[in-house]
């Protein structure tokens, strides 16, 4: 049964782990001024949803079967539970430092006015208050 569940959620991290990478390279561009590559960055972004899309789909049809197994079977197996806290983890990081350039761009007026994030998404806690009011789900 882990197997599966296993290798989608290792899956899932290398995904979120070139998405980090990213992130990362569009941090340094927006430090450094190059706001020439934000349609490179746009690009890349858009190739990456539809691998997200299917990932996330997998992930979600294993999840109930995963969820049915008795806690002591599930205590057997600490490389699924390993796997969800590491891309637990590295998603929250995307999240923030994706959140930080957010504001960079925000900074320099480079995102039109109807592309402006909500008030609520200004809230420093918005994330980790959504995750513990859904139990981390």
């Amino acid at each position: 049964m882990s197997d599966p569940i296993t290798s989608d959620l290792g899956q899932h991290l290398s995904l979120c782990q070139e998405i980090l990478a990213l992130v990362e390279r569009e941090s340094l561009a927006l430090r450094q001024g190059d706001e020439a590559r934000r349609f490179e960055f746009y690009q890349s972004r858009k190739a990456l949803l539809p691998r997200l899309d299917e990932s996330l789909s997998r992930i979600k049809r294993q999840r109930l079967d995963w969820q049915r197994l008795p806690s002591a079977e599930r205590a057997r197996q600490p490389a699924v539970t390993g796997l969800l806290r590491q891309n637990q983890d590295l998603i929250m990081k995307i999240l923030v430092l994706d959140r930080e350039n957010e504001q960079q761009l925000l900074r320099r007026g480079l995102v039109p006015p109807k592309h402006l994030p909500p008030a609520e998404r200004q809230r420093p806690h918005f994330v980790a208050d959504l995750y513990r009011r859904q139990g981390g789900r």
